[in-house]
């Protein structure tokens, strides 16, 4: 029983970054439709820049802040200058994010090199014991803006005409632009608001893993997944899929093999894609439309 709390505390604790980044993949599909595959990179440009402005002697708030505007830089650069001209084509535009990621690999390795960077904790590293399990204070930094971040943006996109106006983007763009919704726009503010979710996952998974140029990547697979997983349709599926995840992977390790790990995920998306592409939360998602 001791074995099991354990795996399922870090189970929800991984789960909870898959989770986050899943929620920032929900930020742009719900305006364009298009799912962004350099969504993980935001994380790690967010990680990456707070650990360099760090070792300049920058402190650890300020730091925090001016990387997640940093990365909510990039983003809108990347919507303006790549996306916005293929935004018609989602096909393209899915492309075009996968081509981003791996120029962000290049970049971030000739910026930051190739040797990963460690980042220390924002609450210390004394263990905190549940029952007979432990996790560090940085889980509750995780787990705490996952769920922070599911609530705000699902309060976004359900109560505020904000919301309203990015969904009628995703549903018609054409119909929204006749009735005064200005569609690039709304395109843009939701990357700024992706780079932003992604360079917070990236700055609290930082003091757990260490950060390197291409951390990213697997971070947005599993994010991927967190949200076909769950449904693309809302912020609470992508962050309860990822939890899902992140437990299956937990017990996976823990009672068959660690090498089975990273597979549970790509078995989760195969099963999903094939007997229900709509995720768990994908029926539930059209009722509240």
């Amino acid at each position: 029983m001791t074995d099991a709390l354990q795996f399922l505390l870090s189970g929800i604790v991984v789960g909870s970054i898959y989770g986050l980044i899943g929620v920032g993949f929900t930020c742009i599909f719900n305006v364009t439709g298009i799912v962004n595959f350099a969504q993980g990179d935001f994380a790690m440009v967010g990680a990456m820049t707070t650990i360099a402005l760090l070792s300049a002697g920058v402190p650890l708030p300020i730091a925090i802040v001016l990387a997640i505007v940093v990365t909510c830089l990039v983003a809108a650069i990347i919507e303006r200058t790549a996306i916005r001209p293929v935004r018609s084509d989602v096909v393209r535009g899915i492309i075009v994010t996968i081509g981003i990621g791996v120029i962000l690999h290049g970049v971030a390795a000739l910026v930051w090199g190739t040797d990963a960077q460690p980042m220390p904790a924002f609450s210390g590293d004394a263990p905190i014991r549940i029952g007979g399990a432990t996790i560090s204070p940085q889980a509750l930094w995780v787990v705490g803006a996952a769920m922070t971040a599911m609530v705000l943006l699902e309060l976004l996109f359900r109560k505020t005409f904000l919301g309203q106006m990015f969904r009628a983007c995703a549903i018609n763009p054409f119909a929204a632009g006749l009735v005064g919704i200005r569609v690039g726009t709304m395109s843009l503010i939701s990357f700024v608001m992706s780079g932003a979710l992604g360079a917070i996952a990236g700055i609290v998974v930082a003091p757990i893993a260490l950060t390197q140029y291409d951390s990213g990547l697997q971070l947005g697979i599993k994010g991927f997944v967190a949200c076909v997983v769950g449904g693309f349709g809302g912020p609470i599926g992508a962050a309860l899929g990822g939890i899902l995840l992140g437990i299956l992977e937990a017990f996976a390790a823990g009672y068959v093999s660690s090498g089975y790990k990273n597979a549970i995920a790509f078995v989760l998306l195969l099963v999903f894609l094939l007997f229900r592409p709509g995720g768990l939360f994908g029926d539930l998602e059209k009722v509240r439309s």
